[in-house]
């Protein structure tokens, strides 16, 4: 008998035996209607537009800290890039509100070109972006690491320097790699709450004008209905994650 992996699906049984519960208790048993109510699919859109926005500035601005991580093995920048992961998340939100304030110079700065944190799309994306960088940096990271550098040193050879390497050599062959990190960033920041609880409770403006994000949502349904609305909730949100967990999954499956 192979006892690894009978060790294995034990484990996995363990990780998904409360997700498994939630979902059919959430759809059958404790099944409530504020769960399919347009406010709280206004903030699962919320929170996935948001998400994917926060993914697409991860790979704009992130994705040469992962090379120059790859290439340069530096210590100093590669623990500044994970502090994010390493911190209760509400001190991002904290901070974003500091930051934002009328009482720095920084937030004075962006109030006036109208970039204004609190309570905004902005600053849900914002402090989505930094919980999950640090997810997408990991995975380009490892990507680049097992690019071959061949071409590399053969365009460095010819005089080309790291910045034109890595725009006319190493981007084009890290497709997959930019993908499927940056789909990986998108499902960490669609479950994020603690950041978002302090800096976007509501968005009061735009198209989502005074809607919460689906994990807040489901925060408050616990606290005021209890545990019935909140798993119905609940069992909602881990559909649209295993929905895009098995994209994930199938785009890795098609591309490799």
């Amino acid at each position: 008998m192979n006892w690894v992996k009978v060790i294995s699906v034990f484990s996995v049984l363990l990780l998904s035996a409360p997700v498994l519960f939630i979902l059919i208790v959430g759809f059958t048993i404790f099944r409530s209607q504020q769960a399919f109510s347009s406010y709280f699919l206004d903030g699962v859109e919320l929170s996935l537009l948001s998400s994917v926005v926060a993914g697409v500035l991860d790979v704009i601005a992130f994705t040469p800290l992962a090379y120059y991580l790859s290439r340069s093995r530096d210590p100093v920048v590669d623990a500044l890039a994970d502090v994010p992961a390493s911190i209760p998340h509400p001190i991002v939100g904290v901070a974003l509100v500091f930051l934002d304030g009328s009482f720095s110079p920084v937030g004075r700065f962006l109030q006036s070109i109208g970039i204004n944190f609190f309570d905004t799309f902005q600053g849900l994306v914002a402090a989505l972006v930094i919980v999950s960088a640090p997810i997408y940096v990991r995975g380009m990271r490892s990507y680049f690491d097992a690019l071959p550098r061949s071409y590399e040193r053969y365009a460095m050879g010819l005089g080309a320097g790291p910045l034109r390497t890595f725009i006319y050599v190493v981007l084009p062959e890290s497709l997959r790699g930019v993908i499927l990190s940056s789909l990986t960033s998108i499902s960490r920041a669609l479950s994020e709450f603690g950041s978002i609880a302090i800096i976007a409770y509501y968005v009061l403006g735009g198209p989502f004008k005074d809607v919460s994000p689906a994990s807040i949502q489901i925060y408050n349904y616990y606290g005021y209905y209890g545990p019935q609305v909140a798993i119905s909730a609940s069992a909602v949100m881990i559909l649209v994650g295993l929905v895009l967990l098995v994209g994930l999954k199938v785009l890795n499956f098609k591309i490799t």
